[in-house]
């Protein structure tokens, strides 16, 4: 144990010392923070430029009264000329778009948008429901149906949801819920991604410096392998946590001095606006205390360990058995798949149904389950049973991983000019 707390210690020491690594470690949150001020700032100046919209009503009921100009829209009302004249004036202004309304036996009859770009389907969504609401009105006049009556006769209640425990929540819980296990998913694997490449990477390393022929000649290569692992997570563990602290430093201070909101987005600008209810805001609030935060936590942490030591065990494999980065790539396919597959399931079917049969399989998978897990847990009602398999099953799959990783990196270490296939894999894992 002893010469396994040195390797761990050595490997821990020579990532944080290592310039590259101290370079990239201050370096990325500045580039980060930079990228999204930068992006804050772009779309701030695309929401100061108002977009002119031409009107034309052919239908003598002042429908563009219903338009009124606000900072991210200009309704310019045209005078009554033929369609023709409208597009061809519409395009010289270099409007960002034409609408077109044409009246029929009835009122209105066709409505028509013009437009180069593609217009949001909330904008779109927004015209059709104020023209086909004042049109509607219009209509019941004219046959005869007084509308005082009929609005008062409207019934609006909005449906209500509640936990058979009484507690309230609102229409965007599942969202909350998503977003909650989505992010600690999303994290997950990028770090296994981007520390078990570094893993790989050291292992290709010291392989090609001849440098592992004098280790493994006083430690055995499991220990070899394990400290290795343990190290080089410990490293990129630090390395996370000075991105989170220094990150949100820079993006507080940054945000402050330059005034620029990294995180707006005018496309929702209307729905933020309509959001701005007492009720509606607390309910959310309401949503967001109600996660289970240090059941997500600690099982995280828990899943976060044993999903990295299990694809770590095999980055380490793969970089025992090749010589150079470039012949790792017939390997990261059986690696990749897993980790892209969890997140597709996550993302369809746990927000679909967090309890259905594919979700609740694929959180029992050892490949995948860290991810699936993690993004069903923010839905509530998973027994303790169900994470406690999951997790048993995981930690159980570490140790045949590691067994299996061993035997390749035992042979493969000291393997040296010779390019490995999946037969000659196989072969090593029977000596």
């Amino acid at each position: 144990m002893d010469k396994l707390w040195l390797i761990i210690k050595r490997e821990y020491l020579n990532k944080v010392r290592n310039r590259t690594f101290i370079v990239m470690t201050f370096v990325s949150p500045l580039i980060f923070v930079a990228v999204a001020l930068l992006i804050g700032w772009l779309t701030s100046m695309n929401s100061d430029e108002a977009r002119k919209i031409a009107i034309l009503d052919m239908t003598g009921q002042d429908y563009a009264a219903l338009f009124q100009s606000n900072e991210r829209n200009e309704y310019i009302p045209l005078e009554q000329v033929s369609e023709e004249a409208a597009i061809e004036a519409s395009k010289q202004a270099d409007y960002y778009g034409l609408l077109v309304l044409e009246a029929g036996p009835l009122g209105l009859k066709r409505m028509s948008f013009y437009s180069d770009d593609s217009p949001s389907s909330g904008f779109l969504e927004s015209v059709e429901n104020r023209i086909n609401k004042k049109a509607t009105d219009n209509r019941l006049i004219y046959e005869g149906i007084d509308l005082d009556v009929l609005n008062k006769s409207r019934v609006n209640e909005e449906l209500q949801l509640q936990k058979f425990t009484g507690e309230k929540t609102s229409k965007v819980s599942g969202w909350v819920k998503i977003a909650a296990g989505g992010a600690a998913g999303y994290l997950l694997m990028m770090f296994i991604i981007i520390y078990g490449n570094m893993t790989m990477r050291s292992v290709i390393e010291e392989k090609t410096n001849r440098i592992i022929e004098i280790i493994v000649s006083s430690v055995q290569p499991i220990y070899l392998m394990v400290g290795k692992i343990t190290g080089t997570s410990l490293a990129g563990i630090t390395q996370f946590l000075i991105w989170i602290v220094v990150g949100i430093i820079l993006m507080g201070v940054s945000t402050v001095f330059f005034g620029v909101d990294a995180f707006q987005n005018p496309v929702n600008a209307e729905a933020m606006m309509q959001a701005q209810d007492a009720s509606k805001i607390q309910l959310i609030a309401n949503d967001i205390a109600q996660l289970p935060l240090l059941k997500l936590v600690g099982c995280f942490l828990i899943y976060f360990i044993g999903g990295y030591f299990l694809y770590a065990s095999i980055y380490t494999a793969i970089g025992a058995a090749v010589d150079n980065e470039t012949d790792t790539q017939q390997f990261m396919l059986p690696v990749i798949l897993p980790l892209m597959l969890a997140i597709y399931v996550g993302f369809f079917s746990v927000m679909d149904n967090p309890h259905g049969t594919v979700a609740v399989i694929f959180s029992y998978i050892p490949l995948t389950s860290p991810i699936v897990m993690l993004m069903r847990i923010p839905f509530g009602d998973i027994a303790w049973w169900e994470i406690a398999t999951s997790m048993l099953l995981l930690y159980l799959s570490i140790i045949g991983v590691a067994y299996l990783a061993a035997k390749i990196y035992r042979i493969g270490i000291l393997m040296y000019g010779k390019k490995t296939s999946w037969k000659e894999l196989y072969k090593w894992l029977k000596y």
